[in-house]
């Protein structure tokens, strides 16, 4: 295929806040009712709040804006919670494995450290355009990097025993449940470990121990379970690329849900808790930043010369998929899909697609232009608009060079996420049933289903959205975890839970109390 100089591309949105489809946010607050937040006449009902443990993955250990640093996991959800229950019998101490990293480790981004030695942190908002972006450390500084041999510091110095919070990011279901997960001896990703639970496992020798098992010989006498959104959401995040993160089948998420709850519950007859569903994702801002139709071209003249430079690079490409059409190769729906035209205005990216049919014996790639039916995590728009290869305009991802799997989900990807949530979902509340006196159910995913439709609410006097934009949304700068309020805004749906199920009448958090996404740094 013919290549020609592909520049000055414009994209239509900035890539920040989930600007690009946010609707008109109607500031009229929803319904709440008179809120009592002191503990004047807080009870327990039913429920002992003596010690709280908590398990589940990024959004119990308190990971916020691309890493888990200091200040997100002293704001954790199970923090919050127990700053509530201490109205009702918990001690002021919540024990968590302490990171004591101001930027923390960025997990959405690889290699890291990159090419220029720099470890990279938490995101932050920065630049006239506001763009999340992530913080480096010095050249040299690895006080953050998840490896005991180049940071020892990475590795809790207190005991698993004395914890209350068992979260660990960036994990799936299926690692809480076996050693490997935790062990040293071992550090292979693709036989379930994580440093960031051996970093605290009561055993990352050559035993092993378990998340599962730590949580329950550490004695509670009331939990929190938020384990299985990873299972999905972590394949969604890397564009559906199973390489990268498989997507948990729903025979399988059932058998190691129902494991996880019977060990706890197991551990202590009297033992209870709150389980907590799992929310639609693709209404988050990571998933609604990046615009499928974000290549432009405007009236200009040097825009419509690079306009018509992409479309004579691509006549080859739509000529051959004529010829494989009047071949029968393909259907004429599916040649009119392939084909990639540009002009002046939105533009769908060009993206591959594995779905199509596989035309590599003529020489055609898989490839097509997005439609508003594809969705894009926001990590393509780090890689959207530059160049494959450097100092080369046609290699321009997204226009002379098609978005690779990671950073697109097609429509049938959409689907296998939409249909595992759905069944997820159904087997927490099913888990919740055959546990009818031990469980409460969070129902976040309807919470949060209202609080999208009304764009906004107003608690304790503050308004938050369902965005990054500061000061109201309730996302971190990585647009998939809460910011500390968008915990304290969770933790309110919790504690309701609790109360209907328990009897208790523990006080609402005031999310007046924990802070917003920070503004843009210049």
């Amino acid at each position: 295929m013919k290549k020609n100089t592909f520049k000055n591309i414009v994209l239509i949105c900035v890539l920040f806040a989930g600007s690009c489809k946010q609707e008109t946010i109607n500031l009229q607050p929803q319904p709440t009712g008179p809120v009592d937040n002191s503990c004047a006449t807080a009870t327990a009902g039913s429920a002992v709040f003596t010690k709280f443990v908590a398990i589940g993955s990024s959004y119990t250990a308190g990971f916020q804006a691309g890493a888990l640093f200091t200040d997100g996991q002293n704001n954790s959800l199970p923090a919050i919670l127990n700053k509530q229950f201490q109205c009702v019998g918990a001690p002021a101490t919540f024990n968590q494995p302490t990171i004591n990293s101001t930027l923390g480790y960025n997990i959405f981004v690889s290699p890291n450290p990159g090419a220029n030695g720099h470890v990279l942190g938490r995101m932050l908002l920065q630049g006239a355009s506001p763009v999340p972006t992530p913080q480096p450390y010095a050249v040299g500084d690895l006080s953050a990097v998840p490896n005991p041999q180049l940071n020892p510091g990475f590795i809790y110095a207190g005991t698993s025993a004395t914890l209350n919070n068992f979260g660990v990011e960036a994990i799936t279901l299926g690692q809480y449940l076996i050693p490997n997960t935790g062990k040293w001896a071992d550090p292979n990703p693709a036989h379930g470990f994580s440093p960031f639970y051996a970093r605290f496992a009561s055993d990352h020798g050559a035993g092993g121990s378990t998340i599962i098992g730590d949580a329950a010989l550490a004695g509670g006498s009331f939990f929190m379970f938020w384990g299985g959104m990873d299972d999905f959401m972590l394949y969604a995040a890397n564009g559906g690329d199973a390489s990268k993160a498989p997507l948990t089948t729903v025979a399988n998420f059932g058998l190691r849900y129902g494991g996880a709850i019977a060990t706890l519950l197991g551990s202590n007859p009297s033992l209870k808790g709150v389980v907590v569903n799992f929310p639609d994702i693709f209404v988050m801002p990571h998933f609604t930043s990046v615009p499928w139709n974000a290549i432009a071209f405007t009236s200009s003249a040097t825009d419509k010369a690079n306009m018509t430079g992409a479309n004579t690079a691509y006549a080859a490409y739509n000529g051959g998929l004529d010829f494989v059409f009047s071949k029968g190769g393909i259907s004429a729906t599916e040649r009119d899909q392939r084909k990639i035209n540009f002009a002046l205005g939105g533009n769908g990216i060009v993206i591959e697609d594995k779905t199509l049919t596989n035309l590599s014996g003529f020489g055609l790639p898989s490839i097509r232009q997005a439609t508003s039916a594809d969705i894009f995590p926001l990590g393509a728009g780090s890689v959207l608009g530059t160049e494959a290869t450097p100092n080369d305009p046609t290699t321009t991802w997204g226009v002379g060079k098609a978005l690779t799997d990671q950073y697109v989900l097609i429509p049938s990807e959409i689907d296998s996420i939409n249909f595992a949530r759905t069944a997820f979902n159904a087997t927490v509340a099913t888990t919740v049933t055959t546990y009818s006196s031990k469980l409460a159910l969070a129902d976040v995913n309807t919470s949060m289903n209202l609080f999208v439709t009304a764009h906004a609410a107003v608690l304790n006097g503050v308004t938050i959205t369902p965005n990054i934009n500061p000061p109201t949304g309730i996302y971190s700068e990585d647009g998939l975890h809460p910011n500390s309020r968008g915990y304290a805004y969770i933790s309110t749906i919790i504690i309701s839970a609790i109360n209907a199920k328990f009897g208790s009448t523990i006080p609402p958090t005031n999310i007046a109390q924990y802070s917003a996404t920070g503004l843009p740094i210049p």
